[in-house]
């Protein structure tokens, strides 16, 4: 590996991470501690990153991924109307994958009142809250415990999914455009979803409104391996959120809408009802993929080829409907 592929790849493990120890950097990039301090000090040089003691640490410009602390507090309305809403496309029997993080805990508490279920997880938040589930199996990959998310990643979370085949993934993440798809800040949690992804046959994204036209690190799912997005409806004022899912919309992707209360991002302390969802879809224009089963039961609204000044008054139009 050159200098300069090196050195780029402990900048995005730094920034991923926050911290990252000079030892876990040599063992990454395959190379001797020596050379990954040479490689830290000239990136401490350039005011990437800062050296501390036995590792490197991100300057006072960059910010690190939140905990699962801080993720749980964050627009829990939407999240329970995303995850009632999701679960309602699970058939009894099926056999599906569910990813880490707080959306899909939500989903996973849903899931356990559908017999004969079989769920793959890397999720321990998941796999918690189907453990008492007397009629769906869970199935843990192996891997290594990242604490922040409660999830297994690593070489032993991705060789665990090897050869496994299921009708859908549910998958959340830290952001989501049109133009770069599903993403998150850790390039470990990223690298599992990503195996999550070729095991299944279709792909659903849970994401509120928050991560719309957010555009994170790693990449994890493109736009045209996204089969459907299940979210919230944005704020009338979210200019970027309708016409990020106008644009996910128009590259073919099928859009749940929940309806539900406005967003509530003031952290602890908040009060919030959820409101029953309503369901909307938007098939997708030109119908890349054969979406049946419980999808085709979702009442059907076409956005369809509009001008950008129409967009908003069309999404609008969706949500008093």
């Amino acid at each position: 590996m050159f200098a300069a592929e090196r050195r780029q790849l402990i900048l995005e493990m730094v920034r991923a991470n926050g911290a990252v120890s000079l030892r876990e950097l040599a063992r990454v990039v395959q190379t001797s501690e020596v050379t990954v301090r040479r490689d830290v000090r000239a990136l401490e040089a350039e005011g990437l990153l800062d050296r501390r003691h036995g590792g490197a640490v991100l300057p006072g410009g960059f910010t690190r991924e939140s905990g699962f602390p801080q993720k749980s507090h964050l627009a829990t309305a939407e999240k329970t109307a995303i995850a009632d809403l999701a679960a309602g496309l699970v058939e009894e029997g099926e056999a599906i994958v569910v990813g880490a993080g707080t959306t899909t805990q939500e989903l996973a508490r849903r899931l356990a009142r559908v017999p004969g279920l079989t769920v793959v997880t890397n999720s321990l938040l998941v796999a918690q809250a189907l453990a008492h589930a007397n009629r769906v199996e869970v199935v843990m990959t192996g891997g290594t415990l990242r604490g922040s998310n409660y999830a297994l990643v690593g070489s032993g979370a991705e060789q665990s999914l090897q050869g496994l085949r299921v009708s859908r993934a549910f998958l959340s993440g830290s952001g989501l455009t049109a133009e770069r798809g599903l993403s998150t800040s850790n390039m470990l949690s990223a690298s599992v979803d990503r195996a999550l992804v070729q095991a299944a046959a279709e792909v659903v994204v849970l994401a509120d409104h928050t991560k719309l036209g957010t555009d994170t690190m790693f990449q994890t799912v493109p736009t045209d391996l996204i089969t459907r997005l299940v979210t919230d409806e944005p704020p009338t004022h979210d200019d970027r959120a309708a016409t990020e899912l106008q644009a996910l919309a128009d590259q073919g992707v099928q859009i749940a809408v929940a309806g539900g209360t406005a967003s509530n991002n003031s952290g602890p302390g908040v009060d919030s009802v959820p409101a029953r969802p309503s369901r909307r879809d938007v098939p997708l224009p030109g119908q890349r993929r054969n979406h049946g089963g419980p999808g085709a039961q979702l009442r059907s609204a076409v956005l369809g080829e509009q001008q950008p000044g129409e967009r908003a008054a069309r999404v609008a139009d969706l949500r008093r409907r």
